[in-house]
């Protein structure tokens, strides 16, 4: 399949539209129309409806495939384009919020980096895509056990940290006197969902074995600062790193139960040159 094609389909799908898909393009709405004529001639199947304009059963499983197959050839071109040209003397690094640790941040090398804050799940793709040089991300995970990560592409995963998580509850909480919180106890708490700033409710679940942990509030941003004060606010608690868990007006509790910690991961394309070898080097040395 031609992924010129594929973008084309993936674009007309995304905005139910051919002509809003030509401008988003650039091309005139007849080469697209082109386009998915002939990706439909070449798989053997209609993929779209044209009124209304919607992926049909067999479009619907090639958009589960689309994105992926896109995304390893980025990757691939990226890797490429890489190894073939001069080592950059600039070092970019994507990172979920609260994998930016104060062991992280001393690692950074004084010049010459540019940061991005993402939202966890966007950090191995623009890493897989070239977009940046390294990411850190983070999550919930028993004592050195691996995170589990989307299969984005072939990328070089390695632990750079661990520290405990606490349970961050308002100031006046009934439970903000106690010394330890088991997770099992909190199930049916209010809960901030922020899956872009905190650690996922979804790992909570996980690492609970259940289901429970429902949300009292949605934050779609990834400003930890922002996600502090709505605990200290009291709409819903967050569980976070132990040096994440402090803001005025909060408790931060130790989570004593499942035995979980927060881990910290550094992800790459290929081997870190430059810069980007220099940063990880710090990091393995500030880990030891």
């Amino acid at each position: 399949m031609d992924p010129h094609l594929l973008r084309t389909y993936i674009a007309v799908a995304r905005l139910a539209s051919f002509s809003a898909a030509a401008r988003e393009l650039g091309y005139t709405q007849s080469a697209v129309s082109q386009h998915i004529a002939a990706l439909e001639q070449d798989l053997g199947a209609p993929l779209l409806t044209r009124r209304p304009v919607a992926p049909t059963r067999a479009g619907e499983r090639l958009l589960e495939h689309a994105g992926p197959l896109l995304l390893r050839l980025d990757a691939a071109r990226a890797e490429v384009t890489a190894l073939a040209g001069a080592v950059d003397e600039h070092l970019t690094l994507v990172a979920a919020p609260t994998a930016l640790t104060p062991r992280t941040l001393r690692a950074l090398p004084p010049t010459g980096v540019t940061l991005r804050v993402l939202p966890r799940a966007d950090v191995p793709e623009a890493v897989a895509t070239g977009a940046a040089s390294l990411g850190l991300v983070d999550g919930l995970a028993a004592p050195s056990d691996p995170l589990r990560l989307a299969d984005v592409a072939p990328l070089g995963v390695r632990g750079v940290g661990e520290e405990p998580v606490r349970v961050l509850l308002p100031a006046g909480h009934p439970l903000a006197h106690r010394t330890g919180l088991r997770l099992g106890d909190l199930a049916d708490a209010r809960w901030l969902d922020a899956p872009g700033a905190g650690l996922p409710l979804d790992q909570l679940r996980a690492a609970h074995g259940s289901g429970g942990f429902r949300p009292a509030l949605r934050y779609e941003g990834t400003d930890v600062r922002t996600l502090t004060a709505l605990a200290a606010a009291g709409h819903g608690l967050v569980l976070l790193p132990e040096s994440a868990a402090a803001a005025p007006g909060t408790v931060g509790v130790p989570l004593t139960e499942p035995r979980v910690v927060h881990r910290t991961e550094l992800v790459h394309a290929g081997a870190p040159h430059g810069p980007a070898e220099v940063f990880a080097a710090r990091l393995d040395v500030t880990r030891s």
